[in-house]
């Protein structure tokens, strides 16, 4: 086994190549995502400079401190689809590897966006207060998001999952002509 490496796929974080491994799939940056951003960035400066002259506290030190949570409020706000060694993330909702038996992909014709979803196993509820998009027709997994086509690359999507994905997880294309394992 080379070193970082997890013995079981779907359990602890893989290091591998000094990052974290991961597919991520995000929405379109926005305006109001920008808004988001500049307004942490500027609250932060103006804390740092608030606690600098009250408290005498260095303003670089609270800077630091705290632009690793902008980045990750950040990151979380603009992430549609996600999978990783962790676990998936589907929407907002959070799933363990051993909820998911298939991941679903499906590119109606005609529209900008493709739809990813997962097959849960038998008997696993969703968590309480999940918002579920409605059932689109092209797309036969209970959980889904919708994907700028430009944003989804499903040949990266099944080398990841082959890296270090649960052992059981497929990757399944639905089409009008039926469905097909990917890769």
């Amino acid at each position: 086994m080379t070193q970082h490496q997890s013995s079981s796929p779907g359990g602890q974080p893989t290091r591998r190549q000094a990052r974290w491994e991961r597919y991520r799939v995000t929405h379109p940056f926005s305006a109001k995502d920008q808004a988001g951003l500049w307004a942490a960035i500027l609250g932060t400066v103006g804390l740092a400079v608030l606690l600098g002259w009250a408290l005498e506290i260095r303003g670089g030190t609270v800077i630091v401190l705290a632009l690793p949570f902008i980045v990750s409020w950040f990151e979380n706000r603009r992430t549609v689809f996600q999978f990783d060694a962790a676990g998936v993330r589907v929407g907002d909702v959070l799933l363990r590897w051993n909820d998911v038996t298939q991941f679903v992909v499906a590119t109606p014709p005609d529209d900008q966006y493709a739809l990813i979803g997962a097959r849960l196993h038998p008997g696993v509820t969703l968590p309480t207060g999940t918002t579920v998009p409605p059932q689109h027709p092209a797309m036969p997994a209970p959980i889904h998001v919708a994907v700028l086509r430009s944003k989804f690359d499903l040949a990266k999507m099944v080398s990841t999952a082959r890296k270090y994905a649960a052992p059981h997880i497929q990757i399944v294309v639905a089409d009008p002509s039926g469905e097909r394992v990917a890769g």
